[in-house]
């Protein structure tokens, strides 16, 4: 009965956000519904001790995030540099391979360390003006940025810094660069797959006389830029690049600074207890702040004009973005948590540990409990938390690397963590101004490819013994 109660959660908050419904306001009805048929005693300080802690201390960590990534990709828009990468990359890939051109941006970005949202907020001004030139429809671009920057680039290519990537090298004392062979065969597979996909997705809707859409039915559309002539495309290119450098100095810079951790005492606060912050935790996100600083700045000092002119309304709508973004995001956070606190969540567990072959194992059971929470990374460390030493076992007595272990467990939860009632898709939905009707069924069919990416990578260990 457990069981059923946590997958009756899930069904719900999925179908109200296919539907369309506020995942703010449904989120935390679906999570404390299912806490009422478990412990109805449990509803209240379940609500304010696990809900609203984790969904503040979400919003604590990444709104400033949220809020900067989405200022950027505005003054991106503003400034006419969109538009002027956009008919570069015309020029030099044909506008038949837009898809590919938003693709090669995302998966720039996201292996350069920049935060999956933060790229939402900074390709979507690109990809819109491109698809838009190219007469592709808008309902493709979701599809388009989930393979850049939520697929290959997140967890499959050794090395990349998302925190999907991170993760398993603090359980089975590996780095990012484990089993390199087998995640760039990963790799290979979900973006070849992806494009053939998202091309016969667009010669279908050619083939069927749909364009990019009727703008009285468009929405969040991007501002129009009002300057006289467009920015060289190197130029356009430099603020993009600066986030991508800055985030990577900045990320060893401020380890070095500060520290494994750092305290200051409120001057204000007289005998007050000093506030310390470990840096490990917050190093990252300082860095990504940092960097969209320093790309908000370029952006200004490069185009200061045509920005100046619409900054008020432009940065009006920008916030109003992130702030909607942000909650639906920190909402699902708030969910996840509650559903992994109950019974039937470690039902869910301990059924999934009945799978024999150690791959396969920890595979679907990553991917199960991704799915469930809606997060990749919080369904991973749930998984780990309490499976690792399991998995590590059973790999030992299979002579199986643990190398292959951390590229299996990095790749699982990105597979279907991103369900409808994903932070990351309904950001993404809302960043474009479409809904899951209109564009999810793209974004599916990339979770369903790079979830088949993680069996080829298990098959291919098993028939070469590759690494």
């Amino acid at each position: 009965m457990s069981f059923l109660i946590v997958l009756a959660a899930l069904c719900f908050l999925m179908w109200v956000a296919y539907r369309g419904h506020s995942v703010i306001l449904f989120a935390p009805v679906a999570a404390l519904g299912a806490v009422l048929l478990t412990d109805p005693s449990l509803v209240a300080p379940m609500f304010t001790g696990l809900f609203m802690d984790k969904m503040v201390g979400f919003l604590k960590l990444y709104f400033p995030v949220f809020l900067l990534g989405a200022v950027f990709g505005k003054l991106i828009e503003l400034s006419g540099f969109s538009k002027s990468i956009v008919a570069a990359t015309i020029r030099l890939f044909g506008a038949q391979r837009a898809m590919l051109s938003i693709v090669v941006v995302c998966a720039l970005l996201t292996y350069g360390g920049v935060s999956l949202f933060v790229v939402v907020f900074a390709v979507y001004p690109f990809a819109a003006e491109l698809f838009r030139q190219s007469n592709i429809p808008k309902r493709l671009i979701p599809g388009t940025i989930a393979l850049g920057a939520f697929t290959f680039t997140m967890d499959a290519l050794p090395g990349t810094p998302q925190i999907q990537n991170i993760i398993p090298s603090t359980f089975f004392g590996t780095n990012s660069w484990a089993a390199p062979v087998l995640g760039c065969i990963g790799a290979v597979f979900i973006l070849a797959v992806g494009l053939i996909y998202l091309e016969w997705r667009r010669r279908t809707a050619l083939a069927a006389g749909e364009g990019y859409g009727e703008a009285a039915n468009l929405l969040n559309e991007p501002a129009a830029f009002t300057g006289t002539q467009l920015a060289n495309p190197l130029l356009a290119l430099l603020p993009l690049l600066l986030v991508g450098i800055s985030n990577k100095l900045l990320t060893g810079w401020i380890g070095a600074y500060y520290g494994s951790s750092h305290e200051f005492v409120p001057a204000a606060m007289g005998k007050a207890a000093p506030v310390v912050q470990e840096i490990a935790k917050v190093a990252a996100i300082w860095a990504v702040e940092g960097a969209l600083l320093v790309g908000i700045l370029s952006v200004l000092a490069l185009a200061w004009k045509p920005v100046v002119a619409s900054f008020v309304e432009g940065s009006r709508s920008a916030i109003g973005g992130a702030l909607l973004a942000s909650m639906n995001t920190a909402s699902e956070y708030g969910f996840g948590a509650v559903i992994a606190a109950l019974p039937g969540f470690v039902v869910v567990a301990q059924a999934l540990a009945a799978i024999p072959d150690p791959l396969v194992n920890e595979a679907v059971t990553i991917t199960a409990l991704a799915g469930i929470t809606g997060s990749a990374s919080g369904g991973m460390s749930i998984a780990l938390a309490a499976m690792a030493d399991t998995f590590i076992s059973n790999a030992n007595a299979a002579g199986i690397p643990m190398e292959v272990l951390h590229r299996v467990a990095a790749m699982a939860s990105g597979g279907m963590d991103t369900l409808p009632h994903n932070g990351a898709v309904i950001t993404l939905l809302a960043v474009t101004g479409l809904s899951h009707r209109q564009a999810y069924k793209d974004i599916f069919a990339i979770t369903v490819i790079k979830t088949l990416a993680v069996f080829v990578v298990i098959v291919t260990f098993y028939l070469t013994g590759l690494v």
